[in-house]
């Protein structure tokens, strides 16, 4: 292999590490290869896009050994992969994150995610590349995570240099060609990408480590947005055997051909009742309580506007009238105190004619049911970040109990338990 002229971009070296990763790392090889390498000057290492560039610094390849790049290429293609820059816009928006030190903070944790558990097993770990245990943080978590659990401050002044471009953290560099430029991959061919590298490691399960896997399955099964779910949940409790079956002469049954001289009613569904029970109490915020509204307009929507099949109880610890759904706007939201919510599903229960279908919309911070209701149930919690932190100040070791095993869970905001 002949190296170029001083100062020029070695391809050959470039490309032979990143025949050594594929090597290594064989379901990778087509997310390896989609990348389109590109030098700069700028960038200190190694950097991608969002478009799947590879921005390289000669001089760094210059000085780094092939097997070293190597676990680079695999590093940066890993940020694509996941999504990191994605992942990264909408955190900071969530969380309010802005300027260059918190994105810094963004790459490192996606780093963290990356650096787990990628080396090895014929993949040198390149220098200076940060793994958790260098900051005392546990392994196998995501960025997200990890953003939560540590700051920038003189411990971490050694990863200043750091910079996996914007394809890490999702801010633009002054070396991005941008969206118009040459040999960037459209959103398409991203996904292409990502599928047939999930088939390599669906297919091949032994061979990858945990990280990889667990990022496979959800290539195949994205998490669904918690609207999706709450629907689907419905759904399935509005379908479900027994729930709203009626005979009706409003359409004789087919089989009455059958029988001469009689007309045989045929057998109607009818749309399921719903009663929904909402946490009012003082740990549920005006802001959720005016989430659980719009939620209660568009169950009334699933079961195709029947507004006389959907009523409100209203319960912190003690269960209050049942409303009739009208409006959602007209529902009066009565609470503030504790929770317990088992006084709203006996509440609930108690409705005549009985519920097909119950709905709860609460934080999660209070006792459940010990028995299953004889109807479906659909939990739908707001989202908690906890973080470590303690439920009560007066009981530090004091956690609520999870929605029990036969109620349908759906995190509001997010995705799935």
């Amino acid at each position: 292999m002949t190296a170029g002229a001083p100062g020029e971009l070695d391809l050959g070296k470039l490309f032979a590490a990143r025949l050594h990763a594929a090597r290594a790392r064989p379901y990778l090889a087509t997310a390896l290869f989609a990348l389109h390498p590109v030098e700069s000057r700028l960038v200190p290492t190694m950097g991608v896009d969002r478009h799947w560039r590879c921005y390289v610094s000669p001089a760094f390849v210059d000085r780094t050994p092939v097997e070293d790049l190597a676990g680079v290429w695999v590093h940066e293609v890993a940020h694509l992969l996941r999504d990191h820059h994605g992942r990264s816009d909408r955190v900071a928006r969530e969380r309010g994150l802005t300027g260059p030190g918190e994105r810094l903070r963004m790459n490192i944790a996606a780093d963290l995610e990356i650096n787990d558990d990628v080396y090895g097993d014929g993949l040198v770990r390149p220098r200076g590349a940060v793994v958790p245990q260098d900051l005392g943080l546990p392994g196998d978590e995501l960025m997200e995570d990890y953003l939560r659990q540590f700051r920038l401050g003189p411990r971490l002044q050694a990863l200043a240099w750091l910079d996996c471009g914007s394809g890490a953290d999702g801010l633009e560099r002054a070396w991005d060609l941008g969206p118009d430029g040459a040999h960037g991959l459209g959103e398409q061919e991203q996904d292409a990408v990502r599928f047939r590298v999930a088939q390599g490691i669906a297919g091949r399960p032994g061979s990858a480590p945990k990280g990889w896997r667990r990022w496979a399955e959800e290539a195949f099964h994205p998490p669904l947005s918690w609207r999706e779910l709450l629907g689907a949940a419905m759904r399935s409790a509005v379908s479900g055997a027994g729930s709203g079956d009626d005979y009706s002469y409003g359409r004789p049954a087919r089989r009455s051909a059958g029988v001469p001289g009689a007309v045989l009613p045929a057998l109607r569904r009818r749309p399921p009742r719903v009663c929904v029970v909402v946490d009012t109490s003082g740990s549920v915020s005006d802001a959720e309580l005016g989430g659980a509204l719009l939620e209660v307009a568009a169950i009334s929507r699933a079961v195709g506007g029947r507004r006389d099949l959907v009523t409100v109880v209203s319960c912190d610890a003690a269960a209050q009238s049942v409303h009739p759904l009208c409006r959602a706007e007209g529902i009066t939201l009565m609470g503030g105190g504790g929770t317990d919510l088992r006084t709203g599903f006996a509440r609930a229960l108690r409705t005549r004619p009985a519920p097909d279908v119950v709905v709860v919309l609460t934080d999660g911070q209070t006792p459940w049911p010990d028995t299953r209701p004889p109807c479906r149930t659909v939990v739908g919690l707001f989202p908690r970040q906890w973080a470590g932190a303690s439920y009560n100040e007066n009981e530090p070791d004091y956690r609520p109990d999870t929605p029990p095993e036969w109620a349908r869970v759906v995190t509001l905001g997010s995705g799935s338990r």
